[in-house]
């Protein structure tokens, strides 16, 4: 009993270690897709959306990866 309850607890570690830095390489790349649609456009909602994209690198480099990454969906989608 006390080797099984052991095993489910690393394995449970080691899910969440690696979901983490999974959503870790996400940030950068939802960046990128908001700096690509964004590109040269001038207007209201591009300059809103290059703020923001310095925000999620904020975040992501200060370790708060699921705030980073919902902030950059949320760009991406007013950007649609």
């Amino acid at each position: 009993m006390h080797r099984a309850l052991t095993f489910v607890l690393v394995a449970a570690v080691v899910v969440v270690v690696f979901a983490g830095q999974a959503l870790a390489f996400q940030c950068p790349k939802l960046a990128a897709q908001i700096n690509a649609t964004v590109g040269n456009r001038a207007d209201a909602a591009a300059a809103d959306a290059k703020e923001k994209v310095q925000t999620v690198m904020q975040l992501h480099g200060g370790g708060k990866h699921a705030d980073a990454e919902k902030l950059a969906k949320d760009v991406i989608e007013k950007l649609k």
